[in-house]
């Protein structure tokens, strides 16, 4: 290319972003219209103080039902059957499979008891192929084969691989990272590995090592295994390839975070999820459990998984776009809760609005851009991304816009837009998760100052969002602290917990051991 073909070309792109501000400087009406649709937006988000007290007591009334009968909360307050947390004296070596997403993982953890902590972990993570985690149903078998000629035999051997497909492609996959294992970690004669199976959805137990799936979410849609129990779903599977390991322990992820966080702190009575999707689990009495049918644990307690994304009461500050979202998702009606406070979901409502802007107000231009119309085109970690940008030209974001939208030449006033919306969207969610979580210690009593009872509370949180999403993060904790009070709030500790699902599921698995709790390592 020529100087003059270089000349030329830079001067497109000049006028090119001369046009947009040009056309938003002689279009007031416009980039009104912007303004309007953004504070309407913000005003739709509004999390006032008191609003969230509401939600937090709305919760608390949820947790009550959801404990007394089956059906009667949005809440479904599972029993876990984990009625005995980690105590920190666990030895010996135990495996983990962490199911949660569109990756699964496989752990060997070694514990060394009190001293020594966790000593050691190997861990694996696999990505589930997409046509696994929207295998066929019944219907849609016989659908797609209706012009077939298939005999009985055939369309039954059809539907088994359907069923099994998934937890066949797991087994393999947890096989190859046994057998790669040096001979130092085989066990002994007469002895059988054994599993904490971190299984984090929405599962009905009946047992610690036993429990049937109610219904997918975070993106999967397996009709064939809803109802079925997943645990002998996979030791069907394990069993067919020769894989000699037990499930001792079916748990949920935040089951799970809970369990390895008291494994280190026995001050610790919750855990809370907010990653892809969320969820929260806390410590109950277990005699306040009135829909609990068996003998009362020698401990007295129990683990409760709420199942806390179902949680749907009329103050959710909901908009037109968080009901565009739920219309159009594989679950409608249903996660209301994790659709406005998860990871999965916070990106796409930021580009839902930003959609409305372009076409109601013109806000890329004349034209709106095409990528604009991808649901789930803008993750969350992107939107983190802009909401962090401390850049005086905010060139995260408008590299953001040009790589994933294809949108050029933005402006410093679109990217500032661009940027309070995130703001908008990570505010609302952060603060209602802190109202849920107020909910947990209204419910166990731990939200006040008792006279002449110092009783510190541990919050333990796992999760991308969480975790790498500062502003989110820092928002929710000054939140929680409001609702609470200063005095309060002193005695309630939010803390961070890694790898809860993967290292929480192997310790269940040792507390939960066929052989002796507690090994000499």
């Amino acid at each position: 290319m020529g100087k003059a073909e270089v000349v030329s070309a830079a001067a497109a792109v000049f006028a090119a972003a001369v046009l947009v501000v040009r056309h938003l400087v002689n279009n007031p009406g416009k980039w009104g219209q912007v303004l309007r649709i953004v504070k309407e937006f913000e005003k739709q988000c509004g999390t006032p103080i008191q609003k969230l007290r509401q939600i937090g007591d709305a919760m608390e009334v949820e947790m009550h039902a959801g404990l007394a009968s089956e059906g009667a909360s949005k809440l479904k307050m599972l029993i876990s059957f984990v009625d005995n947390l980690p105590t920190g004296d666990e030895k010996g070596l135990f495996y983990a499979l962490d199911l949660g997403g569109t990756n699964f993982r496989a752990l060997r953890v070694h514990l060394g008891g009190r001293e020594k902590g966790v000593v050691n972990i190997k861990s694996e993570e696999v990505s589930i192929p997409p046509h696994l985690m929207t295998s066929s149903s019944i219907v849609s078998l016989l659908r797609e084969n209706l012009s077939k000629a298939l005999n009985l035999h055939m369309f039954l051997n059809m539907l088994i691989m359907s069923l099994q497909e998934l937890f066949d492609f797991i087994a393999t996959s947890l096989a190859n990272f046994i057998n790669s294992e040096p001979e130092e970690f085989h066990p002994a004669p007469g002895r059988r590995r054994e599993l904490g199976f971190t299984f984090s959805f929405p599962v009905s137990q009946t047992s610690i090592a036993s429990g049937t799936l109610l219904k997918w979410t975070k993106g999967f849609h397996i009709d064939d295994v809803v109802g079925k129990d997943v645990v002998k779903a996979l030791t069907k599977s394990m069993e067919k390839i020769g894989l000699d390991m037990r499930v001792v322990a079916l748990v949920n992820d935040t089951v799970g975070t809970l369990a390895k966080a008291r494994f280190s702190d026995q001050d610790v009575i919750a855990g809370v999820i907010l990653g892809t999707g969320t969820n929260a689990a806390y410590v109950e009495r277990a005699q306040a459990i009135p829909k609990w049918q068996g003998h009362l644990p020698k401990s007295g307690d129990m683990v409760i998984n709420m199942e806390w994304g179902n949680f749907h009461p009329s103050y959710l500050p909901l908009t037109e776009y968080d009901h565009a979202l739920d219309r159009e998702s594989l679950n409608r009606g249903e996660q209301i809760f994790e659709k406005i406070i998860s990871g999965m979901y916070l990106g796409d409502i930021v580009r839902r609005v930003l959609l409305k802007l372009a076409e109601e107000a013109d806000f890329f231009g004349d034209i709106v851009p095409p990528k604009l119309r991808t649901p789930f085109i803008l993750r969350t970690p992107d939107m983190s991304a802009m909401h962090h940008d401390t850049s005086s030209d905010l060139k995260v974001v408008g590299n953001k816009l040009r790589d994933i939208l294809e949108i050029d030449n933005t402006s410093i006033k679109v990217r500032k837009i661009v940027v309070r919306l995130c703001d908008i969207v990570a505010t609302r969610g952060a603060r209602l998760a802190a109202a849920g979580i107020l909910g947990i210690l209204k419910k166990i009593g731990r939200d006040t100052v008792k006279v002449g009872k110092k009783q510190k509370s541990v919050i333990a949180l796992d999760g991308a969002l969480f975790e790498h999403y500062t502003k989110f993060r820092t928002c929710l904790e000054s939140t929680l602290k409001e609702l609470l009070g200063n005095e309060a709030s002193k005695a309630i500790c939010i803390t961070q917990s890694n790898d809860g699902s993967g290292i929480g599921a192997a310790l269940l698995a040792a507390s939960h051991s066929n052989y002796s709790r507690v090994e000499e390592s």
